[in-house]
């Protein structure tokens, strides 16, 4: 056999034993999302062996002698890496990546995160129904204890902290100083953006997010509107969870889920739209490359961008709801008849600091992540302990948004994210507005008028740009190459600032 043809067969072997790995983490993937959603409680503690089962035997074939075999062998060929930002050598430098850092955690601490996690998302759920903190903390310092030692296996630059280790997981080459860098005059300009609101503003009218509405109309409605913007049902189904979140094995079977609240569509649709921004990115990977690096997003914050696009550029514009205004008396009838479209979309849009991030504006939402962020960095670094973390939280709360915590519910209880051991995770929340304003501004000038566009309930355009400037290149370049390559520009506050102040100014007759 040649050379070439060695080499080939190597590289062929490489792709093969990659999907093997997808195959066990897509499964994983469904297994968690069945926890979610339909598991009895009775099987948690056997659905922890399965999914710590899962993962050691993905950790064990991704970090195999055999894989670094293959890495070596194809990594060494100028025929298959020659042209480094196609296919075949973003396959071989990614998977090396992924292997570099997989063989630094020994299969005994994959298999306990993984059982640590799902018992930790089963206690979370039943401490936030309870609103009792006390009754999470021992797995939160647990789960605490082993993100420390995963961080010391990964090991971080000098200067740096154990938060960076954990977060080149979500938004590689992000740091803590990084972050900080960014969010400390950001929080600044939108902490000084939601005074000038505040206090000088006249808001608009609250009606439209307290109107009750029966939750089964609104799961027809969000239902319709998800599929209107792009989310393939054939390839995709929406459920409702605690925490709504998007999860799946493919781009053929992507899930959804929500929540609802009688007294507030608003916060179903928004929730539902933002998931099916994350579900649209998954259906619009390449499936021919799936189970590779060309078949997979780059970062959470880039996934985060589609998310909050859809939500937000999309669902919250006047275009948007001069479109789904009539839609509301469809499914809502005379509930709804007296609400005008100023009305609806004012409420939409208005700015008002509360507790829980999910449900938040787009002015104060950033400085809920900021808070996270601190938080995390904090417990990780040994600054604070598990012990101390519903205090902080309210003392942040008081501090950066002039509010007082009622609960832990409402508190440090609301979202799923530590329970799963996700630390490292939350600022791409941010990065991903960053990224979204600065995708929809480039799309506009590629497209044209979005506005009409949405206003006539037209959403494909945008759908399919997002596909070619953002799906189709799956981990070829790093996000911030992607933004400005898809952009024209390095990553930017300004679009998001133009954004916010675009559009909120005028609602508050500023």
């Amino acid at each position: 056999m040649s050379t070439a043809a060695a080499t080939t067969t190597a590289y062929d072997e490489l792709v093969s034993l990659a999907r093997e790995a997808a195959l066990l983490g897509g499964t994983a993937g469904l297994l968690g999302w069945d926890q979610e959603v339909h598991m009895p409680r009775g099987g948690i503690a056997y659905r922890g062996r399965q999914l710590a089962q899962l993962a050691r035997m993905r950790h064990e074939l991704v970090t195999s002698e055999r894989m670094a075999e293959l890495l070596a062998v194809c990594g060494n060929d100028a025929s298959l890496t020659g042209d480094p930002e196609g296919p075949v050598a973003v396959n071989i430098r990614e998977l090396a990546r992924d292997h570099e850092r997989a063989v630094r955690l020994p299969t005994s601490l994959v298999e306990e995160e993984a059982t640590l996690a799902s018992e930790g998302q089963h206690t979370w759920a039943e401490a936030r129904a309870a609103s009792d903190f006390q009754r999470f903390r021992p797995v939160l310092e647990r789960i605490v204890d082993l993100l420390r030692r995963k961080a010391e296996c990964y090991g971080w630059a000098e200067g740096g902290e154990p938060w960076d280790a954990l977060a080149e997981d979500y938004e590689p080459g992000c740091t803590a100083a990084g972050v900080a860098e960014v969010f400390t005059p950001l929080r600044s300009r939108l902490s000084a953006f939601v005074q000038e609101l505040l206090e000088q503003g006249t808001p608009p009218s609250n009606a439209f997010n307290e109107t009750p509405l029966p939750v089964d109309r609104q799961q027809a409605f969000v239902r319709a509107v998800t599929e209107a913007i792009g989310f393939d049902f054939g390839r995709g189904r929406l459920d409702v969870s605690t925490h709504p979140f998007c999860s799946g094995s493919h781009p053929g079977d992507v899930r959804l889920t929500t929540r609802f609240h009688e007294a507030n569509v608003n916060d179903a649709l928004g929730s539902t739209m933002h998931e099916a921004g994350h579900g649209i990115y998954e259906q619009g990977l390449d499936a021919a490359h799936w189970g590779t690096p060309m078949g997979n997003s780059v970062s959470l914050g880039i996934h985060e961008s589609q998310s909050r696009m859809w939500e937000n550029q999309v669902g919250r514009s006047a275009a948007f709801w001069r479109w789904c205004h009539p839609r509301l008396a469809e499914h809502f009838g005379d509930a709804v008849g007296h609400l005008s479209f100023d009305e609806v979309y004012g409420a939409v849009n208005i700015v008002r600091p509360d507790f829980i991030r999910v449900e938040a504006d787009e002015a104060t939402y950033n400085l809920h992540i900021m808070i996270r962020f601190e938080l995390e960095r904090a417990m990780l670094s040994g600054r604070l302990a598990v012990a101390d973390l519903p205090e902080a939280w309210n003392a942040a709360y008081r501090d950066l948004l002039g509010i007082a915590v009622p609960d832990d519910a409402r508190g440090c209880l609301q979202d799923i994210h530590w329970s799963m051991g996700a630390m490292g995770y939350f600022p791409t929340y941010t990065l991903g507005n960053l990224y979204a304003a600065q995708l929809f501004e480039a799309a506009g000038r590629d497209l044209g008028d979005l506005d009409a566009m949405f206003a006539r309930g037209e959403f494909e355009p945008l759908r399919r740009w997002l596909n070619e400037h953002v799906h189709a290149h799956g981990r070829r370049h790093s996000a911030a190459r992607l933004c400005e390559v898809a952009t024209g520009m390095p990553l930017s506050p300004e679009p998001l600032m133009r954004h916010l102040e675009g559009k909120l100014r005028p609602i508050y007759r500023l």
